[in-house]
């Protein structure tokens, strides 16, 4: 396989995974909280093992030991991470609907292990107990939350929780300062990687009867679309000239002619 074939299939593969996360952004474009993929791509240079000899002997041997060496480029992911920018507030006058504004993540019992999310459209079980819309344990002063049925709940702007008047504690509210520090889980969960915790979140603030909508701009990513399908395109087309030159080498160069 000949090099331009080479970097053409990594320049296609690496458009294929871009038009992946780009259709994953758009398919969440209405999920509550859905933080936007980014990706970043960088050339790398794969060097042969014969590219690192420097003394051929040629006064040994009468022809080279190896052939000319040469460096070959390829696109490689270099990094996949979640914009944690913020999204809009809608107003939806829910009580159990709660929205983060600044940087800060609900605390949510997953299984056998924490997790973290900003999707604060809760709901609560048959035994009253307040969790995600995917059945997990919202942490409140580390434990779950449990409503009376027909309870009245009030939650301030620093996340203190009020159950018909009386106090019941306040949301766990963490931040991660390093965002590659967390790891999505499904679309609207994240883990610390590594065993990484958050830290007390100070600056986020709590909206009662508000959620916080998905940051993916639908033209954005329309055009990013665009972009990448003609990218993509174009590298289909090179590996198609190649390997039609290649034909051209195999069946025609070389023949007799009568």
């Amino acid at each position: 396989m000949r090099d331009c074939t080479q970097s053409a299939i990594f320049g296609a593969l690496s458009n294929e995974l871009r038009m992946s996360s780009i259709a994953n952004n758009l398919a969440n474009v209405n999920t509550s909280a859905f933080k936007k993929d980014k990706l970043a791509f960088h050339d790398t240079f794969v060097r042969f093992a014969h590219d690192y000899l420097v003394d051929e002997r040629t006064y040994i041997r009468g022809k080279k030991l190896f052939p000319e060496g040469h460096i070959m480029a390829k696109a490689r992911l270099s990094a996949q991470q979640a914009d944690l920018s913020q999204g809009s507030l809608e107003n939806t006058g829910n009580q159990l609907d709660f929205a983060v504004s600044g940087p800060g993540f609900f605390s949510i019992q997953g299984d056998n292990e924490m997790l973290y999310t900003r999707a604060g459209n809760f709901v609560t079980d048959a035994d009253g107990m307040l969790r995600t819309v995917d059945g997990n344990p919202v942490m409140v002063d580390g434990g779950p939350l449990v409503i009376p049925q027909g309870g009245r709940v009030q939650v301030d702007d620093e996340g203190n929780v009020m159950v018909n008047g009386v106090p019941a504690g306040a949301f766990d509210l963490v931040d991660f300062p390093d965002p590659t520090q967390l790891e999505r889980v499904g679309s609207n969960s994240y883990r610390g990687l590594d065993g990484a915790v958050g830290v007390p979140s100070e600056d986020a603030e709590v909206a009662q009867g508000f959620i916080e909508k998905s940051n993916v701009e639908v033209v954005t990513e329309m055009v990013s679309m665009i972009e990448t399908q003609r990218a993509f395109t174009m590298y289909t087309k090179m590996i198609q000239a190649d390997n039609e030159l290649d034909n051209k080498l195999i069946t025609q160069v070389g023949r007799p002619t009568v």
